[in-house]
């Protein structure tokens, strides 16, 4: 996501219509609307939204977004909604819309979260945490608790029995995903004959579906102002699915440093890493609060660097029409090849 100059941001197609839509709804009846644009791309627009006693955000796909992504709105809004009543931070549910003559896309409101993101921060730690390394190793294991959390939503209780596939999910990730290189493939990557070979072969020592976020980093969660670090809310759930939740633990930790001692103490080119507890110690929280093993964990990182690869390929294939996905091509070929490097020195063979 991106924030532009308020001269070029989007705006809302039709702030009356929204405003008359908000009327039908109850929702701050009567006084003006305030909006201003936050952050978007490709896939959504957000906006903050004011109105009498109202204060969310609204989450709407641009009108140049492909017609799928007005379901996969809805898929979010399912989603958030169901999350109401459980401990996994989160932001409020308040109101969807499916009609296409209000906005001319699906869009729901959401409550506005008070707080802080690195991509809101430009990648850089506020304070405390940019100073106070005690304060920083916090938001790691919060980051770990929100998905150990989100592993044991009951989702077959919260009405989400049909958001998914499980069954199956591990034997249909290499076919599933080959496939889709295969449609949008302009190149060859390295490593990745290897890693589908060792994938093919292996399976986690256990398997719990649960519900998952799909793209769980740093740069998709939100943690409340101040110290101690406490997560927020987490966000952005345009891959959210029922499956495997450990595969979101290894999206974390897949390139999470093993020394975070010094250095420049990077993590995926956007936050610094220094004085974070250690891989290990992630892996340890996570296990405690999710009730999980994580001894298979080679296998989830495997699986997670080569999916990335796949994911961001997608990318790189439109820099053509979007100069900016052109740095995605190394990152992919590191990623590919780094999912090869550690299937092969794994002593991991469930």
């Amino acid at each position: 996501m991106s924030v532009l100059p308020e001269e070029e941001a989007p705006t809302i197609p039709d702030v009356g219509r929204l405003t008359a839509w908000l009327d039908s709804q109850g929702l701050g009846t009567g006084a003006p609307l305030e909006h201003r644009y936050i952050s978007g791309g490709s896939q959504n627009e957000i906006y903050e939204l004011r109105r009498g006693d109202l204060h969310c955000a609204m989450r709407i796909p641009p009108p140049s977004a492909p017609a799928d992504r007005d379901a996969g709105i809805f898929r979010e809004w399912r989603i958030i909604e169901a999350l109401g009543g459980t401990d996994v931070p989160h932001t409020e549910a308040i109101a969807v819309c499916t009609d296409p003559t209000v906005l001319g896309r699906t869009f729901y409101l959401m409550g506005f979260v008070d707080g802080w993101s690195p991509m809101s921060t430009r990648r850089r730690w506020p304070a405390p945490f940019d100073t106070d390394l005690a304060a920083r190793r916090g938001l790691a294991f919060e980051l770990v608790e929100g998905i150990a959390r989100l592993s044991k939503v009951d989702w077959r209780a919260k009405g989400l029995a049909d958001l998914g596939r499980p069954d199956g999910f591990h034997e249909r990730q290499v076919a599933r995903w080959t496939a889709f290189l295969e449609r949008i493939k302009g190149r060859d990557l390295p490593g990745f004959d290897e890693a589908s070979a060792w994938l093919r072969d292996r399976r986690p020592l256990d398997y719990v579906p649960g519900l998952m976020h799909g793209d769980y980093q740093f740069a998709n969660v939100m943690f409340h102002n101040g110290a101690p670090a406490r997560l927020a809310a987490i966000v952005d759930w345009e891959m959210g699915t029922v499956g495997d939740p450990k595969l979101d633990l290894a999206w974390v930790v897949q390139s999470w440093p093993e020394d975070t001692s010094g250095g420049d103490g990077s993590v995926g080119g956007y936050v610094d890493m220094t004085g974070m507890p250690s891989r290990a110690e992630v892996l340890g929280h996570y296990a405690q609060a999710s009730g999980r093993q994580v001894d298979d964990i080679d296998y989830y990182i495997v699986l997670a660097r080569w999916k990335l690869a796949i994911v961001l390929e997608q990318g790189y294939q439109r820099a053509a029409a979007d100069p900016k996905l052109e740095g995605f091509g190394p990152v992919v070929l590191d990623l590919m090849r780094s999912a090869a490097e550690l299937a092969e020195t794994s002593g991991y063979g469930g």
